[in-house]
């Protein structure tokens, strides 16, 4: 026997029981699957008794033979066995899956399999509430079993029963050579107080005489596996190179498969993901994982976050990409079959995504529709263009003019909030009942009420930064006035608005960022002001003049990320104040519409403007 090995059998002593050589494990999760083959692999048993039921048979052995092509073993359900409508049990055999591992590695190093499970009728609902198995990279597994025995699970006659059972399989077992028993990690220590004493055959039940096989469809795979099909996938490369003994980094394969989703989602709708959407991203995914009691995101939760931070088109693309698993085909033996997650578990989380991508319509066109305009011959539009002069389109004007009231509001929210102070109920409401300080404090009976401190100032210039551009995409800079004394002036950068022409005249662009100010037609040229000429990018430059134009106390500074702190003591001295919003805080859909822009080469345009601007 090999130092490792007898290194390896000292560590886990407490688990070695005569010729029983113990290893819980937790089903389904990657972590223990890759324990238990390089257990197996350094210790080489020649008995492996699996927590599998014995039925399986020779449909396990088919399943296993086709790896990595992921496979599901179908038998009727007992309770409805003799009912007209009886149902089927679909059980998946994961890569992942520790039970799988432990029956593939077996047969590769020669070892007899023994089925312990003994059938006897439905398995003992346990929970299966396990802490998060990536824990065993940083306290191993040996402190993650002992941690997790600390707190046993309650027992009833079901689960006794089921540990008689088991016990009276490993007692039947060749008793002169040892055995290495893969058993659940919530069934351990009932196992192991059943095999104290000689246990009686457990009672008959109907056999399960016919078990099928059939391969999964690829569509499928999202639903129905434990971990999600990208890190199956990964998983199968690990353990084929017998050589690299490291575990798989489940943080570095949930970036691989967000790039990749990324990939995907700018090719089919044309978008980009921005780095503070990214940061948003992994904040969000990680409190939700926290919230269920895990270290690491599931592909579930990743799609949720991506729904609510970008758009159902990227959660869409992060779905597909976790649940490519290359190796999965369509084949005709045996039958391909489409499974659902409520045909395989008991509950199922559900999330509806609505994707819009441009397509053509597969439905009749209403007649009331109209053609969108196309040019007659191609470079048509561009020969109108006679670059005298440049202006808005009004009803894209007044959208953003309402954006603008909307952060000024909001500010003013903000600055209200932040001197709101609360104090017990004595003789008056004052600004009304606080009621989460009120229920916070129940149970002293006391009633908190909400004092309002008006803020002193007001707000009159906002800037919105949509991308820092720090790879020069955003080229087209220009400043334009109110044309009312309602409409504020204007300064932004975007990209270039007639290399994409939608009509005569009529260029449209992508805003980077963009400063609003009132009151109106103000507002020198701010890309050559050289009064900014200390500013390192387009933001910091529409963030000066924003304080410089000011005729109010603060600025609304809208952004992926704060400003540098020396704009903190330029505002101090023009006695301004910088109000910082995380851009993440507004919605990304809304965000998305204001982000276009049309520029049309002269007033004479606005009148032809509808037919080309949808």
């Amino acid at each position: 026997m090999s130092g490792a090995t007898e290194d390896f059998l000292k560590e886990f002593s407490s688990l070695r029981r005569g010729r029983f050589r113990y290893f819980p494990v937790a089903p389904g999760r990657m972590e223990f699957a890759m324990e238990v083959r390089k257990a197996l692999l350094r210790e080489r048993p020649p008995i492996v008794a699996i927590e599998l039921p014995a039925f399986f048979g020779t449909r396990l052995f088919e399943a296993a033979s086709r790896f990595p092509q992921i496979s599901a073993l179908v038998y009727p359900d007992r309770l409805s066995e003799n009912d007209e409508n009886a149902t089927a049990i679909y059980c998946v055999l994961e890569p992942c899956d520790a039970f799988v591992e432990a029956y593939r590695t077996a047969h590769e190093i020669g070892a007899e399999v023994v089925l312990i499970d003994p059938a006897i009728g439905e398995r003992p609902h346990l929970p299966d509430d396990y802490p998060d198995t990536m824990a065993i990279q940083r306290i191993g597994l040996e402190q993650y079993i002992e941690s997790y025995r600390l707190f046993p699970q309650q027992r009833n006659d079901e689960v006794n029963d089921f540990a008689s059972g088991l016990a009276w399989k490993l007692q039947g077992a060749d008793p002169l050579r040892e055995v290495f028993v893969v058993v659940s990690l919530n069934l351990l220590d009932p196992l192991l107080d059943a095999m104290e004493a000689p246990q009686d055959p457990p009672r008959q039940r109907s056999q399960i005489e016919y078990v099928d096989l059939v391969n999964v469809h690829p569509d499928s795979l999202g639903e129905v596996l434990t971990e999600y099909a990208a890190l199956q996938q990964r998983y199968e490369y690990w353990r084929k190179q017998m050589s690299d003994t490291r575990l798989i980094d489940r943080p570095a394969a949930q970036y691989d498969t967000l790039r990749r989703a990324e990939v995907d989602y700018e090719k089919s709708t044309g978008d980009k993901m921005l780095p503070y959407q990214r940061r948003l991203l992994a904040k969000f995914t990680r409190n939700l994982a926290h919230v269920n009691g895990y270290l690491v995101a599931t592909l579930y939760e990743l799609t949720l976050a991506a729904r609510s931070l970008v758009d159902d088109n990227y959660a869409w693309e992060v779905w597909t990409s976790g649940s490519r698993y290359d190796f999965q085909e369509e084949t005709r033996l045996p039958e391909t079959m489409r499974l659902s997650g409520d045909e395989v578990f008991f509950r199922t989380r559900k999330l509806k995504l609505r994707r819009r991508l441009p397509r053509p319509k597969q439905r009749m066109k209403p007649r009331t529709l109209k053609e969108r305009k196309q040019e007659g011959k191609p470079g048509e539009w561009a020969r109108e263009l006679n670059g005298n002069s440049i202006c808005s389109y009004p009803p894209e004007d007044l959208v953003i003019e309402d954006f603008g009231r909307f952060l000024q509001k909001k500010a003013r929210s903000i600055l209200t909030e932040e001197r709101t102070r609360t104090e017990p109920f004595q003789s008056s409401l004052l600004d009304g009942i606080d009621m989460r300080e009120t229920l916070r404090n129940w149970h002293q009976g006391s009633i908190y009420v909400k004092r309002l401190e008006r803020a002193a100032g007001d707000v009159s210039s906002v800037v919105v930064i949509f991308d820092e551009d720090s790879d020069d995409r955003y080229r087209y800079l220009t400043t334009w006035l109110g044309e009312h004394q309602n409409e504020s002036d204007m300064a932004f950068y975007s990209t270039e608005p007639f290399a994409h022409l939608v009509g005569p005249g009529i260029g449209r662009a992508e805003y980077g960022g963009f400063l609003m100010t009132l009151p109106s037609r103000r507002l020198w040229d701010v890309w050559n002001d050289p009064d900014y000429e200390f500013a390192e990018t387009k933001a910091e430059r529409l963030l000066m003049a924003a304080l410089d134009y000011s005729t109010e106390r603060f600025v609304v500074y809208v952004a992926p990320k704060p400003p540098r702190t020396i704009f903190r003591s330029i505002a101090t001295q023009l006695r301004r104040q910088i109000l910082y919003i995380p851009i993440g805080q507004l919605s990304p859909t809304r965000l998305k519409k204001l982000r276009v822009v049309h520029v049309l080469d002269g007033y004479e345009r606005r009148e032809q403007a509808k037919d080309f601007i949808w």
